[in-house]
């Protein structure tokens, strides 16, 4: 597979086949992944990954837990203007869609927002974390990372998903981590082998046309 086909495969993937994913493999990708550019070669990322039997306890404590927390940071700015509002709105709807929940239904759309953090059923997954001394150009980096790693995990036949949603869930992940306060988390990002009969991997969300987002001068 080249570069062009993994960046054209890779997409969110919502829904996991119970196939494991070894060990050997992902420490492979994480170690692949680490060339990513970071300004100064500071390489701000700090990775903790679940596997197997731990990621299935960490399922556990989630399901258990009930406690509200104060998010990380905001993951979308508050009062968000268009045309992103749009964007945002219409793969939310489009995935629902295919999912056949209706917006009327809020106790089946709760009922699928949790499954973020069940990893959507992934095997494996891991947290981004970041040093809090860290500003806003570190904090690009860990999205070269990140893709960085999908486009290689894409490469190796696996699924993944982004997951900004853990960050609404900073002292759970941390505690059972046991994350350093000097740490804040990111991300985390769901691992496996895609199921490949669930229709919410169907979903292949829109891109603007290079007229909106770029200006060629020549």
């Amino acid at each position: 597979m080249n570069v062009s086909e993994a960046v054209d495969r890779r997409m969110s993937v919502r829904a996991f086949t119970e196939q494991p994913v070894e060990d050997e493999l992902l420490r492979e990708l994480l170690v692949n992944a680490a060339r990513s550019p970071s300004g100064g070669n500071v390489q701000p990322w700090r990775i903790y990954a679940l596997n197997g039997a731990k990621m299935s306890e960490f399922k556990a404590v989630v399901r258990e837990d009930r406690s509200r927390e104060t998010p990380a940071y905001d993951i979308y700015p508050p009062g968000l203007t268009e045309p992103y509002r749009s964007s945002r709105f219409k793969v939310g709807e489009d995935m629902y869609a295919l999912l056949g929940i209706p917006r009327e239904d809020k106790a089946a759309r709760l009922a699928r927002l949790f499954e973020n953090y069940q990893f959507f059923g992934a095997p494996a997954g891991f947290f981004c974390y970041v040093d809090r001394q860290m500003g806003p150009p570190q904090w690009s980096d860990l999205g070269m990372f990140l893709q960085t790693f999908m486009l290689l995990a894409t490469e190796a036949g696996l699924g993944t998903c982004a997951q900004e949603a853990w960050a609404t869930r900073p002292a759970l992940v941390g505690n059972y981590l046991g994350v350093p306060e000097e740490l804040t988390i990111f991300c985390g990002m769901a691992i496996g082998y895609a199921d490949p009969e669930a229709p919410v991997n169907t979903l292949r969300s829109d891109r603007e046309p290079l007229e909106v987002f770029a200006k060629i001068l020549s």
